[in-house]
């Protein structure tokens, strides 16, 4: 039961660990904005 209780345990701290990583990244990162520009050849507009 002990290394149950440790398996769970270190699991909780890994998951712990990661939703930090993400809520971190969601809130402190801003992205730059920028334009893009993708160029779309003639034959996606013919009707076939």
């Amino acid at each position: 039961m002990p290394s149950l209780f440790r398996f769970l345990t270190v699991l909780a701290v890994i998951c712990g660990i990661v939703y930090g990583a993400i809520f971190a990244l969601a809130n402190f990162v801003t992205p730059k904005p920028r334009e893009m520009t993708f160029t779309i050849g003639q034959d996606k507009f013919l009707k076939k």
